[in-house]
């Protein structure tokens, strides 16, 4: 049977904020216990990224499997909510996504959460593949007013406005629980489902569920520029945390868990008071602290657990995965960008013996380990970035890796230097050259950014110092 598909994006977390990335414990105990052991029942990636270190830009990536500088809504860095009421700015719904193709594959799809692609009636989850919607259009909302920066109410259910009282954070983790419940018969009887559980946690303000009272303080300025703390940022990673054990917890209940993939990240790194060690920077950035995010995956019937692998992707990779491993296709007239890693999540084993359908594996005298281990259970996979802001570049070529920022360039090890501090270009100037070849090379293959894109920054050095 196909597997369920649960795909999980965080919001702005960042590289270690999970005590299963190094993060330590808060004074309330482990910040994410449940997002951790679906780490140790699964694999983790260590060199997983996002497509960009702004959010909507990813979220264009994750839905079409290609690089978001091709649609031009994905050249906003973000999209802002000024563009509500625009049809230019957002997914065009002639498009081809995950959920439209998995849709075709037999899946049913449902996004609950964060879309931030566009608002209808030209934009919209259910006129991008989504059966069903429940959740915010806009990029942020208030945990409890879900009122957006605009003062607009926020959340939708289909493209009807919707009110319902709750902490966001909850609420979101409810729906899903309960959409696992109401298609766990379906599932059962072959007809497998596609669920997108997009969270703001821990985006801004940073309200906690005990936050309600002052809600309407940080009203007129969502990036809540005077509030939050690490204590409350920490605090907001585990209500999250909590809900994605219900979730769990629901699919196991229903017999669904062993044969669900369940992919958890983050659209981009750390903002304020995130932990990104040993990384430097952070959302906005294009060093690794902006784009390196957690990637786990969990399917017991699949993934050997307590796997770890180093193999680089970006988000769009994932996507391709999951069309893949569901039996979907790509669109022949929208070729993707995205490259399937199913082959490097695969117990062969388990593979071999449930006889599934994209792949023949011969284990003969092969074992688990081996091949997990073998370097050539994984592959060179070159990641591109690019943002108007700073006029930033990067590519990511094995351990190497290529970087300007502003007028500057550099070149890192980053194997041997995570945190970008030691600039081997002058030392190895052919290196440093062939790979700036490459950036200029890959970066004609996509549209030049037009000079009305938008940079929208929360904050700047006036508000607080510099990372």
């Amino acid at each position: 049977m196909k597997p369920n598909i649960i795909f999980i994006v965080s919001d702005d977390l960042g590289y270690a904020d999970l005590g299963c990335y190094g993060g330590r414990a808060a004074e309330f105990g482990l910040v994410s216990p449940h997002i951790d052991a679906l780490a140790a029942g699964g694999m983790r990636f260590t060199d997983g990224y996002s497509n960009s270190p702004v959010c909507s830009p990813t979220r264009f990536a994750l839905m079409t499997m290609r690089y978001q500088y091709r649609l031009r809504g994905g050249l906003e860095e973000p999209i802002n909510s000024k563009s509500k009421g625009s049809t230019l700015l957002g997914l065009p719904t002639n498009i081809p996504t995950l959920p439209s193709l998995l849709r075709e594959a037999g899946y049913t799809t449902a996004l609950i959460g964060k879309w931030h692609l566009g608002y209808p009636p030209t934009f919209g989850p259910l006129r991008s593949g989504y059966d069903e919607f429940f959740g915010i259009m806009a990029g942020g909302v208030d945990y409890f007013t879900h009122c957006s920066s605009k003062g607009d109410h926020d959340l939708y259910m289909g493209e009807n406005s919707h009110r319902e009282v709750g902490y966001l954070t909850d609420v979101l983790s409810k729906r899903a629980v309960e959409y696992v419940q109401q298609n766990a018969q379906q599932s059962k009887a072959g007809k497998p489902f596609f669920l997108s559980l997009h969270y703001t946690a821990p985006h801004w303000p940073w309200e906690t569920r005990d936050d309600a009272n002052s809600a309407t303080d940080v009203a007129s300025n969502l990036f809540h520029l005077d509030g939050g703390n690490i204590h409350s940022y920490r605090r907001m990673i585990h209500h999250m945390d909590e809900g994605i054990g219900n979730l769990v917890d629901a699919l196991r209940s229903q017999g669904l868990l062993d044969n669900t993939l369940i992919v958890f990240t983050s659209d981009n790194g750390g903002e304020r008071y995130s932990d990104n060690w040993p990384l430097v920077g952070g959302k906005m950035d294009l060093t690794e602290g902006g784009i390196r995010v957690p990637w786990i995956a969990h399917w017991p019937d699949v993934i050997p657990a307590g796997s770890t692998s180093q193999q680089q992707c970006m988000t769009m990779d994932w996507s391709a995965t999951m069309l893949k491993i569901g039996g979907g296709s790509p669109h022949p007239d929208f070729p993707i960008d995205g490259v399937s890693i199913a082959d490097v999540l695969i117990n062969p084993a388990q593979q071999f013996e449930r006889n599934l359908y994209w792949r023949d594996f011969p284990i003969d005298g092969v074992s688990i380990a081996d091949v997990l281990s073998d370097p050539a259970h994984q592959f060179e996979r070159n990641l591109y970035w690019r943002m108007n802001h700073r006029h930033q570049r990067a590519l990511r070529k094995g351990k190497w890796k290529y970087l300007k920022v502003d007028e500057h360039e550099y070149l890192f090890d980053i194997k041997a230097d995570a945190r970008e501090r030691a600039n081997l270009a002058h030392r190895n100037p052919e290196l440093f050259n062939l790979l700036r070849e490459e950036w200029l090379a890959w970066n004609k293959t996509v549209p030049a950014i037009p000079e009305d894109a938008t940079v929208s920054l929360g904050f700047s050095q006036k508000d607080m110092p510099q990372r």
